[in-house]
């Protein structure tokens, strides 16, 4: 089966609804998730559940594996249960085929090789401005409402980062929409994207969100910090 008509299948696997709720569910998963777990995030059985999350696997939106209960160990701890997490594989369709991300990847690569850096300035440039711009239009036209982190997360979420709050109160973007770009031009594209977060924090008047790079295998290499107000507060009550 060529790679084309495997895309189509597995995209258009999600056109089944229960499939594609079961797909959310373990996609927004901070990590692996069980078939009783999904089955209750997509709302039906459990032996459905198992049967949809399979056939998932097989067309290559997902992965599973095994792993025993949190905190169960030793000889008693039962057998290990199925557990899945979204795949590591890309798919794209377009009718006629298009091949944006070859353009990227020569873009990307000329870039690189401009020795000069004006290249490389210039796309920052681009980068901040056109996050600046969202900015402002989301701002002006009355999306901004939630508070400082939902309004970043609103905007980035049209993107395909999917925002995501840490522990310690930062946002988190579990998917890089250039991932097979940054993976050949790893630091051009994590500033570039780090540029365009700056952008978007700036176009919203939001100056207490801090954007800065930190890679993680799984995420984006962007994590924007809290509000400059949690953080002093936090530090007056420890005081």
């Amino acid at each position: 089966m060529k790679r084309s008509d495997s895309d189509v299948q597995a995209v258009t696997g999600l056109a089944d609804p229960v499939r594609a709720r079961l797909y959310q569910a373990v996609a927004t998963s901070s990590g692996p998730i069980g078939r009783d777990e999904a089955a209750s995030a997509a709302g039906i059985g459990r032996p459905l559940a198992a049967y949809h999350l399979d056939k998932l696997v097989e067309l290559g939106l997902l992965t599973a594996s095994y792993q025993r209960p949190v905190g169960r160990t030793g000889p008693g701890a039962g057998r290990p249960a199925k557990v899945y997490v979204r795949s590591g594989r890309e798919f794209a369709v377009s009718v006629p085929p298009r091949e944006y991300e070859l353009a990227a990847r020569l873009l990307a690569a000329a870039v690189d090789a401009d020795s000069s850096g004006t290249s490389r300035t210039m796309l920052l440039a681009a980068a901040r401005g056109f996050g600046a711009d969202l900015g402002v239009r989301a701002r002006f036209r009355g999306r901004v409402q939630t508070g400082a982190r939902l309004d970043v997360e609103a905007v980035l979420r049209d993107y395909g980062f999917e925002p995501c709050s840490a522990d310690d109160g930062s946002v988190e973007l579990r998917n890089c929409p250039f991932h097979q770009l940054a993976a050949e031009h790893q630091e051009l594209v994590c500033n570039m994207n780090l540029a365009l977060m700056e952008g978007v924090i700036s176009g919203m008047d939001e100056p207490g969100m801090h954007p800065r790079l930190d890679p993680k295998q799984g995420r984006c290499c962007v994590v924007i910090g809290p509000p400059r107000h949690s953080v002093d507060s936090a530090a007056v009550a420890s005081a």
